[in-house]
């Protein structure tokens, strides 16, 4: 809350009227003068009232300042970029603190990464988040982009009796058709009161939201690329690759592509539909004690608690790549418009899935604040702040059971539109007597962050003409991040059970109205029909025939079959185990200092810091042992691990200066000079050999830790020019350069890792290939099999086939390795206009972002003749944005009508079932969002929220925007509640 003072014609002559404005016009004048007043660029946004957020997130409110934008997890806002660096570059606080994050499955990080879900955090009993876009020495490191400071409520801040109490229902319709929909209860309460004279103060804020959501969403995993040349016919007209296509003449393949041509096919297609149920559990309790003026104490523990559970079902089918007949559109980077293939009795999969996870939060701090006298003033802070993402079901973190009918005879995929068509051609109807038991994946990890921090710290102020004070300060921080876990994988693709056995388990259902508003999906070509199934139930009934030898055994591919003994269970026998200490000191001193400039005001600040980091990696690895090939894919087994250890150091000055100035007192100028850095992820710095399964006939990939890594290190240029021209209201120009060094790309390392003899590259394989023709891994399979059932490593009873050392050589893998090897230079232009329209109650906020790299990823290249291990680096994140915010604040009416953009970026390199090289683009987005609130009385306020009010939906692509690998219906939310101040 804030008041302006202003002189009224109506009251008598030398007597002044208190004009209080309240709401969102005088959050957004708080939010502006914090802009206008701090050293460097620095911006806000700050509660319209206690426990009045303009936001119920905390990311959808940051996405409305200039630079911000945001990445968003099942329709609400999660992690943040700033400037075009992306979630991981950036360091979040917590009044002043660094957090911990951690993540398991659907979460964003996975345990391994730095960015931090803001969908943890609630709104409510947040009085402001700061976000410092230009380097400052008594600022913590790690936000090379930004630091985002999250301040929560003070009781002495703001003394006396104070109370808010809120209710409100919230109703997603993204919710889907096999589940139940319905309101979701929210309530918030925040007390704060002073005691003896405002010298003690207690405060509590306690948020619980339940939300039931939903998507839809279509799937491409993976698309192959390949050059234009390339064939699948090892017949000599050109190189071969497994996913080629037939040579240039074949009459089935129209408008092939050719040589300068790069063209890319689909590894599988699929729909799903997910339901989620989401629980957030937030508190907070302050303590303040202030004995004497100068002396203050405070104790604060903040707790936070998401349980998200996910149940789906989907259906899905591969392509093997034999018997293609293709539709291509243009080169150089050809895509299909029709693909399909012909084959005999394949498997149209469906599958019931489950993700539950339960993330908790806690951070105990506590911090002395001490003014020594007029000029010398001290602070000590210290926290211990914890993260722990872990599984919340018996199935683990996330569980997946597939059933399949092998009926498939011909499969076609349609593009060209935004929801990739499936068309599925089956030797008889669909009916439950078809569906037979394949394969499942449980997986059951868990993360852990732990940080302690501590800081002495001080500022000493001086009547001198020039230097006005210094801020200095020392500071620790230990960091003890795990990421660990297990996952029972049985490869059982081909079925063990017989048709009918699972019969009387199956739910019809269809998915015909489910994609109503992504383009494309009226077309009545799409496969809409499949099964649904009860999980524990098909488990338990496969379990019985396994047990009776009515269904066939397949041990999971580590090993380790789980408790329940038949793979179908998660293990609590860890797989892997990825343990890192960072042991960072640091110090810094901070000038600042004022003056004039041919009679304009001038402000300076200058500042040194300087960190010291240790890094240690422990990391448990697998012991591959062999290759097994069953059906279409070959899988590395291990048996048993180890653990392995890496070390690193790094050590670095970070200077920042800051020149303000005040051209008139309206216009202000700065410039910003500073160095930043941000740490390599943790999947980074592991140690240790990660093999991926499945293994292709080919061979296969892998990935390998750098523990020795250097930050990511930036020096900043920062300038802007503000004009600050009515109460409420200014216009900002602001231009930023970026010069990042030690930009890790992914060093692509060909090894024989393991030794691992692989069957289909022996002798046995070449024999298939030469009696076939084909380089169709069944097909292959199936002849060993058939035809060889006595060789060394083949069991035709079993359907396996194993490598033989001596026999067949080694599989290659290809492994991905990070090092700092890569720079490069971000620039951009923010501009600014927050015009508020006095007494009229309107207003306008309209900014946008313009961000540029020297580097960018290329489509077109292609180390011939298989482009999906070319290794390219290119900065991921980097887009413009815009918003758009209009209001009405006047007569206890409240209204906001907000469209936020942000155009399309690289999110990432690497594509499910094809590897690290193909590029994951995800299209522009904008939405349209409403909030409403009506004020009864000083104490009644009743409010509407209303988030996509458009049904927006999501578009995720490769190498060309035909090359469609999600597409995401996902629905408006709506929340209504009401407010009571006491």
């Amino acid at each position: 809350m804030t008041a302006a003072v202003a002189q009224s014609d109506e009251a008598p002559q030398g007597e002044l009227e208190e004009i209080i404005v309240t709401g969102i016009r005088a959050s957004l004048t708080a939010s502006m003068e914090i802009k206008r007043d701090s050293a460097g660029v620095v911006d806000a946004i700050t509660a319209q009232d206690m426990g009045v957020f303009p936001d119920t997130n905390l990311a959808e409110s940051l996405q409305r300042i200039t630079g911000v934008s945001i990445d968003r997890t099942r329709g609400e806002g999660s992690r943040v970029t700033v400037r075009g660096l992306g979630p991981d570059f950036n360091l979040v606080l917590l009044n002043g603190r660094q957090m911990p994050t951690s993540g398991v499955g659907a979460f964003p990080n996975n345990g391994l990464g730095r960015s931090f879900d803001f969908g943890n955090l609630a709104s409510e009993g947040i009085s402001a988040v700061q976000v410092f876009k230009t380097g400052r020495a008594d600022v913590p490191t790690g936000g090379m982009g930004a630091t985002i400071d999250i301040l929560t409520t003070r009781p002495l801040d703001a003394p006396g009796f104070k109370a808010t109490a809120s209710a409100s229902a919230m109703y997603d319709d993204s919710r889907t058709k096999l589940s139940d929909s319905s309101w979701t209860p929210e309530i918030s309460g925040l007390i704060s009161d002073t005691f003896m004279d405002d010298r003690i103060g207690v405060s509590l804020s306690v948020v619980r939201q339940e939300r039931k959501s939903g998507g839809a969403t279509a799937s491409v995993g993976g698309w192959r690329t390949f050059s234009g040349e390339t064939d699948n016919c090892w017949c000599g007209a050109g190189p071969s690759e497994w996913g080629g296509i037939p040579p240039a003449g074949d009459p089935n393949q129209k408008n092939r592509p050719g040589p300068g041509d790069i063209y890319s096919v689909p590894q599988v297609i699929g729909y799903e539909l997910a339901d989620y149920d989401r629980v957030r559990t937030n508190g907070q309790l302050t303590f303040q004690f202030r004995p004497i003026e100068s002396v203050t104490a405070t104790l604060d523990y903040t707790y936070s608690e998401l349980e998200l559970d996910r149940t789906y079902n989907n259906l899905s089918a591969w392509f093997n790549f034999g018997g293609q007949e293709t539709l291509w559109t243009d080169g150089p980077n050809a895509t299909p418009l029709t693909y399909a293939e012909r084959n005999d009795n394949n498997d149209f999969a469906m599958g019931t899935g489950t993700d539950a996870i339960k993330n908790e939060n806690s951070s105990l701090g506590f911090n002395l604040g001490w003014q020594v006298n007029d000029r010398l003033k001290l602070e000590v802070d210290y926290h211990d702040s914890t993260s722990e993402a872990k599984p919340n079901s018996k199935w683990g973190n996330s569980a997946l059971l597939s059933i399949a009918a092998f009926s498939r005879s011909r499969t076609t995929g349609y593009f060209g539109k935004e929801l990739p068509i499936l068309e599925l051609a089956l030797n008889n109807s669909l009916s439950p007597d078809d569906m037979i038991v394949t394969g499942s994946v449980f997986v059951n990890d868990f993360s852990e962050m732990d940080i302690n921090q501590g800081r002495l710290s001080g500022s000493l102020d001086f009547d001198t003409r020039f230097i006005k004070s210094i801020d200095f300060g020392v500071q620790f921080t230990d960091v003890d991040n795990r990421a660990a876990g297990a996952v029972v994988q049985r490869d059982a693709w081909s079925g063990v059970t017989k048709p009918g056995a699972i019969a009387d388990l199956m739910t019809p259902a269809n998915m015909g109205g489910s994609f109503d508003q992504i383009p494309g999906a009226n077309d009545q070509r799409r496969q809409s029909a499949f099964y649904t199934f009860k999980m524990p139930a098909v488990i338990a009934r496969t379990e019985e025939l396994i047990k009776s030898g009515a269904a066939t055994f397949v041990p999971a591919s580590a090993g380790d079959n789980g408790p329940c003994g038949t793979g179908l269970c998660p293990t609590d026998t860890l797989q892997y185990d990825r343990q890192t200490t960072e042991e960072t000191e640091s110090a810094y001193v901070q000038f600042n200092a004022e003056s004039e400039w041919a009679g304009t005001p001038v402000s300076l600040r200058l500042g040194l810091r300087y960190e010291q980091t240790d890094v240690v990696s422990e990391a448990l690895s697998p012991n591959y042992t062999r290759l097994v090939w069953r059906g279409n894919e070959l899988t590395a087994q291990s048996q048993g691990s180890t653990y392995t250890k890496g070390t690193g150091d790094y050590d670095y000055v970070l200077p920042n200066f800051d020149l303000g100035m005040d051209i008139t007192d309206d216009l202000k100028f700065r410039t910003s000079l500073s160095r930043t850095l941000a740490r390599p992820n943790y999947s980074d710095i592991q140690g240790g050999l990660t093999l991926d399964n499945p293994v292709r006939i080919g061979g296969g990939t892998g990935r390998a830790g750098s523990p020795d890594l250097q930050p990511y290190v930036s020096d900043n240029i920062d300038l802007s020019l503000e004009w600050y021209f009515a109460e409420g209201s200014y216009a900002a120009i602001g231009y930023f350069y970026k010069d990042v060094q030690n930009f890790i790309g992914i060093g692509s390392v060909n090894s024989t890792a393991g030794n691992l003899p692989h069957p289909a590259l022996g002798p046995l394989g070449q024999e298939a290939r030469l009696a076939t023709g084909s380089s169709d891994a069944g097909v292959l399979y199936n002849w060993i099999l058939a035809n060889r059932p006595g060789a060394a490593g083949v069991d035709a009873v079993a359907g396996t086939i194993t490598g033989v050392a001596g026999r067949d050589p080694a599989s290659p893998f290809n492994l991905s390795v990070p090092v700092n090897i890569e720079k490069s230079s971000i620039d951009g232009w923010e501009l600014m206009l927050q015009q508020d329209f006095g007494d009229t109650g309107f207003g306008v906020i309209v900014n946008y972002t313009y961000v540029d790299a020297d580097v960018s990823y290329n489509n077109l290249l292609c180390e011939q003749p298989n482009c999906n291990l070319s290794q390219q680096f290119a900065v991921t994140g980097l887009s413009d944005s815009a918003n758009l915010i209009a209001y009405y604040d006047k007569h206890g009416i409240g209204v906001r009508v907000a469209y936020n953009w942000r155009d399309s970026f690289l999110a990432g390199t690497g594509q499910t079932n094809v590897g690290a090289g193909p590029p994951t683009y995800v299209d522009d987005y904008g939405q349209w969002d409403l909030n409403a609130s009506y004020e009864f009385n000083d104490n009644l306020v009743t409010f509407v929220d209303i988030i996509n009010l458009t049904n927006e939906t999501n578009y995720v692509y490769g190498r060309a925007q035909d090359q469609v690998l999600f597409a995401t219906q996902l629905g408006t939310r709506y929340n209504v509640g009401v407010r009571y101040k006491f």
